[in-house]
């Protein structure tokens, strides 16, 4: 039996959605389970998948264009089967589609710079005659008076630029034999041999390197990434913290739970600093107007690189689970968005956040903050660092946190005095036990 596909609800606060791309044609069969098309919203992009076996009988939004949840976006059922009843009923929704693009400006034509001239041309005595004494091609010349008329001030302005393109003899012998013409290279006054000679060197480089420019369309994913970012840098005057932490006993403990289950260092700070969040609540608050929102709980979220761009699932409730149950979670977070599997739900509601490029070799860097959140803390990498220590100089394993807050909300002594107590739960992590 024919039915409508609809635009699918992918969380509670979803209200419509982008149809960013078909991956089936009108007339193409499809299975149950198969990908029919990706979705894009202010969050997130996910594809819809097919919940019936049939045909692709009817596109009703294209590409580009943005819906409502459950309006209908196609319609699946026989090959043969009569689908009119179904047409009728959606063809009262076009109204409510939305082309995501900008609208087409009417170019205004073109005004024809050079005026055409035809016999003789037009030019005053005086702009004439000067012209003559210097050699002057008037075909060259562009006139600025009434209807294309050569004036004086233009026939200046062509000797003007004569002189500066002038070419020495060498130059011009030099250009003649390597085929570079004179008249494109560039300089203040005579043109010299070895201004040919790089402009020879310069147009082979260009022709070994065929530089080329390349235009991609901005995703949504970026456009959004772009907003908050921006948003956030002009909405929070903040103040940013470094320190550093000795990672030798973390680095053991982590060891030895290896043997139970794999556990990474961010799934060690991100319980350590959930329970800490609940001694310095003003980390893990939001400003609200002219209130602020203090919590007793601790949604934390991960940042997970994506290819095209970035996003941040949210642990809920972080600080009453087990340091097993947020590595599991947040290895499961992390696979769902790196294949768009995530729900708008596991994208919001967060109120600290933690981001850990040290993978990559990062020393520090400067996060920026979530909104609405107050704070986002940096991981770096662990660098084996030559310290101070015990009476001697030894190796160790060295890790710098950064920690960028929200001045309206946190003073610069809160955010220390938090860090500090982060950086003696990481050195002496069985203290959690306590």
């Amino acid at each position: 039996m024919a039915k409508k596909i609809v635009m699918p609800k992918l969380g509670l606060t979803m209200k419509e959605g982008k149809l960013a791309k078909w991956y089936k044609a009108e007339g193409d069969p499809i299975k149950s389970g198969e990908k029919l098309f990706s979705i894009e919203t202010d969050k997130i992009t996910n594809d819809a998948e097919a919940t019936d076996d049939g045909v692709l009988r009817k596109i009703i939004v294209k590409e580009g264009q943005t819906v409502p949840i459950m309006e209908a976006v196609g319609i699946i059922g026989g090959a043969d089967e009569d689908i009119s009843a179904l047409l009728t009923e959606t063809a009262g929704t076009e109204s409510t589609k939305v082309e995501d693009k900008a609208p087409e400006v009417e170019k205004e034509p073109e005004v024809e710079k050079k005026i055409e001239r035809t016999g003789k041309v037009r030019i005053s005595p005086v702009a004439r005659k000067l012209a003559e004494e210097e050699g002057l091609d008037l075909e060259m010349v562009e006139g600025t008076g009434p209807g294309g008329r050569i004036v004086l001030d233009d026939v200046k302005s062509a000797i003007e630029n004569k002189g500066k393109f002038k070419a020495s003899p060498t130059a011009e012998k030099v250009a003649k034999e390597k085929g570079v013409d004179v008249a494109g290279i560039s300089g203040e006054k005579r043109i010299m041999k070895d201004d040919v000679v790089r402009a020879d060197k310069d147009s082979q480089y260009a022709s070994m390197a065929q530089p080329e420019d390349r235009r991609i369309p901005l995703t949504t994913m970026r456009k959004i990434i772009g907003e908050r970012m921006s948003e956030s840098a002009q909405t929070a005057p903040t103040v940013n913290f470094t320190i550093s932490v000795d990672m030798t006993n973390l680095k053991a403990l982590r060891e030895e739970l290896k043997s139970e289950r794999s556990i990474t260092y961010t799934d060690l700070i991100v319980k350590v600093t959930s329970l800490l969040l609940l001694e310095h609540p003003y980390l893990n608050c939001s400003l609200d107007g002219d209130e602020i929102i203090m919590r007793n709980y601790v949604n934390m979220g991960v940042a997970v690189a994506l290819e095209d761009g970035l996003l941040v699932p949210v642990v809920k409730n972080a600080h009453v689970k087990k340091l097993g149950v947020i590595s599991d979670e947040i290895k499961d977070l992390s696979y769902r968005a790196k294949t768009n599997q995530l729900m708008t739900d596991e994208i919001e509601g967060g109120t600290f956040t933690i981001t850990n490029i040290g993978m990559f070799g990062i020393e520090s860097f400067t996060p920026i903050i979530n909104q609405p959140e107050s704070a986002i803390l940096g991981v770096n990498a662990i660098i084996d660092t030559p310290v101070f220590a015990g009476g001697c100089v030894c190796t160790r394993p060295i890790m710098k946190l950064s920690l960028t807050a929200d001045h309206r909300t946190v003073d610069g002594a809160v955010a220390a005095m938090f860090l500090a107590r982060l950086k003696e739960m990481l050195e002496h992590p069985l203290k959690i036990l306590l």
